[in-house]
């Protein structure tokens, strides 16, 4: 039961947590078609029906509950929608049904161009019930969803390698936790994850292993820890000098994802960039920084490896 996201581990229901989800531009878009008898189609397009202009009532209907589903689905998130529109499409017996809802938030808005569709189709119903008893409603669904992890989508899996810098755990009196939760956040991928090493604070050994790396196919070398302000913290610098180019994108975005969440990120350093051919990104050494990456990187850092090969952005 537990694979059913609006179900806890004991079966009982409960409201998807999208507090850590990226806020991004979410585009989704439904349609419906409802049937009726062809003199009702007459009636509606002469305006002749006597509750008045049935197509002009059920556009307002449809926005309407674009911006009311929280209210209608009890586990639907309140969402600040930034667009609805309704669009209709008039056969010789039946009309198509359009909705188009967009957002910028940490969720879909699936349901909310679902229930545009359907407050229009039920609106249209109403409004020519006394003059034709045939009508159905039907065929409503999705259509399109832009947006969130499904935004930039691709099958491509990259080679993985992952670094961890610090001089406790090297030596033996510390656990690291911050690697293995990189490793597996893109195994769970499909991601290939065969190298990993742990080496002290600003080791010379640093720049040989990526390059190493590189040759041997690691397209994708995720470094993590070494990136405080204390004299030890020298992975940035250390790699600094190796870039081919930056990723300044790749930065803005982990960074701005980190200060929305923790004040104290404003302190964080990283960097991103790539050496011989494969993309470098290094993270601070917190379990916290460390997850807030996954969610930034995966899936949409997979495109750039595409982006790499020549294909379009």
């Amino acid at each position: 039961m537990n694979d059913f996201t609006h179900l806890d581990k004991s079966g009982n229901v409960k409201m998807v947590d999208v507090t850590d989800k990226m806020t991004t531009i979410r585009i989704a878009k439904a349609e419906g078609k409802i049937s009726m008898l062809p003199e009702t189609i007459l009636a509606i397009k002469d305006d002749a029906l006597p509750k008045g202009n049935v197509l002009t009532t059920a556009k307002i209907a449809g926005i309407h509950s674009a911006k009311i589903t929280a209210d209608l689905i009890p586990m639907c998130h309140q969402l600040n929608l930034s667009y609805v529109d309704i669009e209709f499409d008039i056969e010789s017996n039946a009309i198509l049904i359009q909705s188009t809802v967009k957002t910028k938030e940490a969720t879909g808005v699936e349901m909310e161009a679902l229930s545009a569709v359907s407050g229009a189709a039920l609106t249209i119903y109403d409004m020519c019930k006394a003059v034709d008893k045939s009508m159905i409603i039907g065929r409503i669904k999705l259509v399109k969803k832009v947006g969130g992890k499904s935004d930039h989508a691709t099958e491509y899996r990259p080679k993985v390698g992952v670094i961890t810098l610090s001089d406790s755990i090297s030596s033996g009196n510390g656990e690291d936790k911050s690697g293995p939760i990189i490793i597996d956040g893109f195994k769970n991928t499909g991601c290939i994850v065969d190298h990993n090493v742990v080496l002290p604070d600003g080791s010379e050994e640093l720049i040989p292993i990526v390059k190493d790396w590189a040759n041997k196919g690691v397209e994708l070398i995720i470094t993590t820890g070494g990136t405080g302000l204390g004299p030890r913290d020298l992975t940035i610098e250390t790699l600094e000098g190796a870039f081919v180019s930056k990723l300044p994108g790749v930065e803005q975005a982990l960074h701005a994802y980190g200060r929305g969440k923790v004040k104290t990120a404003m302190l964080s350093r990283l960097t991103a960039g790539v050496v011989d051919g494969s993309i470098v990104i290094c993270l601070p050494g917190s379990t916290g920084a460390t997850k807030d990456a996954l969610k930034v990187l995966i899936p949409t850092i997979f495109h750039s490896f595409h982006m790499m090969k020549g294909e379009k952005h």
